[in-house]
């Protein structure tokens, strides 16, 4: 009630930043292994004012809000790497939680992809995370 809305400009980078701090923060937690994830698609060249910037945003902007704002502007290829970029991060800390699993099928259906536009991708993405397979 008190938040005040930050306003942050919604290029493709920022919204990745952004929609990955939804996604860490959405099962209540957040997990040394997420914040590696983020830190490193961010890329060096990111710097602590821009990471500063996305997390004030995502304090006081709910998602659904983020999405009306964000989608439109989006390329599809830019939503695709956005919602894989979530996938993968959710998976970081073994296995995506309830919480961001729904997360990211908002994000998926803001952005018009369907579960199975996503399938061939999920696998992949579940083949590479499965780090067990190592150890066998």
């Amino acid at each position: 009630m008190f938040k005040s809305q930050v306003s942050l400009d919604l290029t493709p980078r920022n919204c990745l930043a952004v929609s990955l701090i939804y996604c860490m923060a959405s099962d209540g937690e957040i997990d040394p292994e997420e914040v590696g994830h983020l830190m490193s698609v961010l890329g060096r060249n990111a710097t602590r004012q821009q990471l500063d910037a996305a997390l004030r945003y995502t304090r006081s902007t709910q998602p659904a809000q983020f999405l009306s704002d964000a989608a439109p502007n989006l390329r599809p290829e830019q939503k695709l790497c956005i919602i894989l970029n979530m996938i993968d991060s959710a998976m970081a800390d073994g296995e995506a939680e309830p919480g961001e699993q729904q997360l990211i099928m908002q994000f998926a259906q803001a952005f018009g992809l369907t579960e199975g536009d996503l399938t061939h991708y999920f696998r992949t993405l579940v083949a590479k995370n499965d780090r067990a397979v190592l150890d066998r």
